[in-house]
């Protein structure tokens, strides 16, 4: 059922990573060029898995479990991706023009929330079924 509250806490998970994909595409170099964040592969490709990762748990509603271990897999996909902007920062020189050292880092650990109280919410729906199967 599309209805749940963990449904709504992956939508929002997906809308924080396509933000970051969106709102964050820009960062400059140590010369003062500017690199798009779109044209990195490594980054893109992990703002695109989770994104990917969010939308394939949100369709497969009916099996519980691999939609926890899907919000899982986002998880560890979600730290990894915070540890590149992390190594990011601490690499680039200084202060540049446009300060934007953290800013991307914020929606990643925001994800991450979200897909932990959708665990959460997903464990509380299987532990409920097997209460019930245990009473039949």
């Amino acid at each position: 059922m599309l209805q749940r509250i963990q449904t709504i806490y992956m939508i929002i998970a997906a809308l924080l990573m396509g933000a970051l994909y969106i709102w964050f595409p820009l960062v400059q170099d140590a010369e003062g060029g500017i690199v798009i964040a779109r044209s990195e592969p490594l980054v893109f490709g992990l703002i695109f898995g989770s994104i990917a990762l969010a939308i394939i748990a949100i369709l497969s509603f009916k099996k519980r479990q691999l939609q926890f271990v899907l919000n899982r897999l986002n998880i560890i996909l979600n730290f990894v991706l915070l540890g590149v902007f992390v190594y990011r920062s601490l690499t680039l020189s200084g202060e540049t023009l446009v300060s934007e050292k953290g800013i991307g880092v914020l929606l990643p650990i925001i994800s991450i929330v979200f897909l932990v109280l959708a665990n959460k919410a997903v464990k509380k729906d299987e532990d409920l079924v097997k209460s019930v199967d245990r009473l039949r």
